[in-house]
């Protein structure tokens, strides 16, 4: 079984409108709301691909109720103080988005959740993805990984600057930073693609088994503990929204490699399916 890991999901409200501005009274010209959070998009990537999943994660309130409803293999963990967040996502010429705080999550609900780890198998994999709420304990990231590892659990790290250096230590089997995100790990701009596999390999070093850069229109690079190198455009298409894109991405990469046990068969697909991701509305 995979698993997806979200320790703060939302409603995802996703509103076009032709010409935003601020300070002003803006008309939607199509709204929808989705299930998010890094970890559910990931899940939700995979159902399409046809890979199973189940998605942990924290829930409170009536948008928890609802976010619940909209998510088939889920086992979410119920808070008591405050609500699920709502993000909401506005598209226009450029795209602004608005992110809520979400509920408090108690040692107690941490303790739950780590007993749910506990119960994955060496055989299973685990994705973690995205950011933490302030009311844990920024070394979160750590213990789960900790615990992973030493079970020989395959995971998956989709995270930036200390939680994802945190674990490097563990030694995941994918991390995918950004151009953006590698030029603010090394403190230092990146121009060539000679430059982001150099720091790739600085990052598999620190104990990434496999590196998957994004450089969005510009393609990917992913360099794996075969010590291989590869590179691959973007296809061409019109972006209509970028948001979870590289969540697509990294589900598209680990429904490849569940498929064909394969790195770059893996790496296609992952940016075939980010691709796709961004030219969906």
């Amino acid at each position: 079984m995979i698993y997806t890991i979200t320790f703060n999901p939302a409603l995802d409200y996703i509103s076009q409108v032709d010409n935003f501005e601020v300070g002003k009274i803006n008309r939607t010209k199509t709204e929808e709301i989705l299930s998010g959070g890094k970890g559910l998009n990931v899940s939700t990537v995979l159902s399409n691909l046809g890979i199973e999943s189940t998605a942990l994660g924290f829930i409170a309130g009536f948008t928890g109720e609802e976010l619940k409803k909209n998510c088939k293999m889920q086992f979410f963990l119920n808070v008591k103080k405050g609500i699920t967040r709502i993000n909401v996502k506005i598209s226009s010429k450029e795209e602004t988005a608005l992110n809520g705080n979400g509920p408090e999550i108690t040692e107690e609900n941490i303790k739950e959740l780590i007993e749910k780890i506990d119960k994955i198998k060496s055989e299973d994999k685990v994705i973690l993805a995205g950011n933490i709420p302030k009311c844990i304990n920024n070394n979160i990231y750590e213990i789960i990984c900790k615990k992973l590892n030493e079970k020989n659990v395959l995971f998956i790290v989709d995270a930036t600057k200390e939680l994802l250096m945190n674990v490097l230590k563990f030694k995941p089997f994918l991390i995918k930073p950004n151009k953006e995100e590698l030029e603010e790990t090394f403190n230092e701009k990146i121009e060539s693609k000679e430059e982001i596999i150099e720091h790739a390999k600085k990052l598999q070093k620190m104990g990434a088994q496999n590196v998957l850069v994004s450089l969005g229109g510009d393609g990917a690079i992913l360099v794996t503990n075969e010590n291989k190198e590869y590179f691959i455009n973007a296809p061409k298409g019109k972006v209509l929204n970028t948001v979870g894109a590289g969540d697509s991405m990294v589900a598209g990469f680990i429904a490849g490699y569940e498929k064909s046990g394969e790195y770059e068969y893996a790496f296609k697909m992952g940016v075939a399916t980010g691709s796709a991701s961004a030219f969906s509305m």
